[in-house]
């Protein structure tokens, strides 16, 4: 297993961090990063430029392209066209050119997060529970409905995954991860709809990397098992048998 080569882009963000523990020892780790990642080896590059990233991608089985700006709710858009659409399009191809076999492609909540302007969810992104015993939940086949242009980007990096799938042959499993926290717990009313712990992401991340080969492209969203979450997670455990481990209101005080 520690011969098998794993890429993840952005290892030096708070969920590559936490993937690198989980995975140093069980996989050959390389990184991807725009500054140095000490104790891996690491190829740094702007992810904006193709030419520049594609050394990175030889040699390697697997990548979780987990860069992106997430700097804020909402990042400037001259920073979401460069870092998470072209940037996530130059992934795709390097991995293409490269015969990687898979890319595990971190998606976003965001997807979906514009509903929450909609009853039941604003009340459940609020925090305001009285009343609420049932909602309809989405799933990965819901319309999508990207509240910024943060979501709109991540909804792009799965279409085109669908495509280089398709065409391409590329396997592209592609992960709506919730609120991950530094501080590893929900710190405001909406991160107990949408929180997700450091160790339930990163084992979801674990078992996208050791799905069976024959599964070619899917969506799963990623977030703890918060009892008033509105993202299903049936889909998420039939397929890649994941169970979370954590929830929100263990938390709360």
């Amino acid at each position: 297993m520690a011969g098998r080569a794993v890429l993840v882009t952005g290892m030096s963000g708070l969920i590559g961090r936490a993937l690198r523990s989980r995975l140093e020892g069980r996989y050959s780790l390389r990184a991807l990063n725009r500054g140095p990642v000490e104790g891996v080896p690491c190829h740094r590059a702007d992810i904006g430029d193709l030419e520049a990233i594609a050394p990175a991608f030889e040699g390697v089985d697997t990548v979780v392209h987990l860069a992106a700006d997430a700097t804020s709710p909402s990042p400037p858009w001259d920073s979401v066209l460069h870092n998470n659409i072209t940037g996530t399009y130059n992934v795709y191809e390097a991995a293409r050119r490269a015969k990687v076999k898979r890319v595990v492609f971190a998606s976003s909540g965001a997807t979906v997060s514009g509903i929450e302007k909609e009853k039941p969810y604003s009340d459940l992104a609020a925090g305001r529970y009285e009343g609420l015993t049932t909602w309809p939940m989405l799933t990965q086949l819901s319309p999508v409905r990207p509240g910024t242009l943060y979501g709109v980007s991540k909804v792009w990096g799965e279409v085109l995954g669908r495509q280089f799938s398709d065409v391409h042959g590329l396997s592209v499993l592609c992960v709506r991860i919730g609120r991950v926290t530094a501080e590893d717990r929900p710190m405001l009313p909406r991160e107990f709809t949408a929180w997700c712990s450091q160790r339930d992401i990163v084992n979801l991340l674990e078992r996208c990397i050791e799905a069976p080969e024959s599964l070619r492209y899917d969506i799963f969203f990623g977030n703890s098992r918060n009892k008033w979450s509105y993202r299903d997670l049936e889909h998420t455990r039939a397929v890649l048998g994941w169970e979370p481990m954590d929830a929100a209101e263990d938390h709360r005080t």
